[in-house]
């Protein structure tokens, strides 16, 4: 495997599984250690890949199929929750076809300019992912239509009146879309994929398997259940299941006997505030200025935003899912409210129903 920086983007030649991630492409001066670690920890194959059993398997049938054909798969998009595995899984879409995989993201291209010049240096059966695909530029957006269905890009020569079209063909390429936000998606383009993967949060099980592999990687010690205290605060993640793993190799390392056993996992994770039930610091803060500044609600996203000292979109996109989720929190049209079960958690006694906004389950 060998990596070019070409066009703006980073192509990686797969002679072998592609075992990288995006950091260690994109981010050069990052520690050594965190991106030999990160990247030894990315699944090579299919095989590999723990959860999203159903997914997997539909995938591995649009491989195998195309394989067998001799051509290039369908188009993929891989929708779901940051750290699920999608940037993951497109590197072992390259590797299953044995090509180049051709990386950028939504925001790097502005310009349907920036995309042509792209799309027309891709060679027969590459594969080119694009992460964050819902935020593509509108102009940008159009060209890909005509680019993914009929494999060519028109290229305008000219100004004004005497402005003209020039059709360029383009060689058979697949394109792997990554979103956290289906929705945002435009009809026309999210109709050109072929196979859609809705990749889900994972059990508790799973990711002890995840943890399991991982420390065999990365040659630590785990006991049992350590693995399974990790994953049951590891917000049904692998990103922060192999996060947390780090960080209680490091406490083993420093202050124990090198064992990740269960009492250092429970040290560790206590200093780096993640509670029992893998809430950290901003989500026991919103939790907490929800009871006991506003009397579990309902309460408006900014003013809550405000009470914690975080911008309102951090408040929405990072915390407020898993609360949500976890039944912690709920949205009404007035406003956040808390439920009973957040009052529980804060070691508080809910109020009484209709006292405030609360939700009781």
């Amino acid at each position: 495997m060998c990596c070019e920086r070409r066009c703006g983007l980073w192509v990686v030649r797969v002679a072998e599984p592609w075992a990288g991630d995006l950091e260690s492409l994109v981010s050069p001066d990052a520690d050594e250690t965190e991106r030999a670690a990160e990247a030894a920890l990315r699944p090579r194959t299919l095989a590999e890949f723990v959860g999203q059993r159903v997914e997997r398997e539909q995938l591995s049938l649009v491989l195998d199929a195309a394989r067998r054909r001799g051509r290039a798969p369908d188009h993929v998009l891989l929708a779901g929750p940051p750290g699920l595995g999608k940037t993951t899984l497109a590197m072992i879409v390259a590797a299953e076809l044995g090509t180049s995989l051709r990386v950028t993201s939504g925001p790097a291209i502005q310009h349907a300019g920036d995309l042509a010049a792209v799309l027309s240096s891709l060679e027969v059966g590459e594969v080119l992912f694009i992460d964050e695909i819902h935020r593509l530029a509108r102009a940008a957006e159009e060209l890909l239509y005509v680019a993914m269905e009929d494999f060519r890009v028109d290229v305008v020569v000219g100004k004004g009146a005497g402005a003209s079209a020039i059709p360029l063909a383009l060689p058979p390429f697949t394109v792997v879309g990554a979103t956290t936000r289906a929705g945002l998606l435009p009809a026309p383009l999210r109709d050109r994929f072929g196979f859609t993967a809705h990749l889900d949060f994972y059990a508790t099980d799973e990711l002890e398997k995840v943890l399991v592999r991982s420390a065999r990687l990365l040659g630590v010690s785990l006991a049992g259940e350590a693995a399974s205290e990790i994953a049951t605060r590891s917000r049904g993640t692998p990103r922060i299941a192999n996060r947390l793993l780090r960080r209680v190799r490091d406490w083993a390392e420093v202050r124990g006997d090198g064992t990740c056993s269960l009492p250092a996992a429970r040290a560790a994770l206590e200093v780096y505030e993640v509670d029992a039930r893998g809430l950290d610091r901003l989500d026991r803060a919103v939790l907490d200025a929800l009871c006991r500044r506003f009397g579990g609600g309902p309460v408006g996203l900014t003013t809550l935003a405000v009470a914690v000292g975080e911008e309102p979109e951090t408040v929405e996109t990072v915390a407020e899912p898993f609360l949500v989720r976890e039944g912690f929190v709920g949205r009404t049209p007035r406003g956040r409210v808390a439920t009973a079960d957040a009052w529980r958690h804060l070691g508080l006694t809910p109020p009484e129903p209709g006292q405030t906004g609360t939700l009781f389950a």
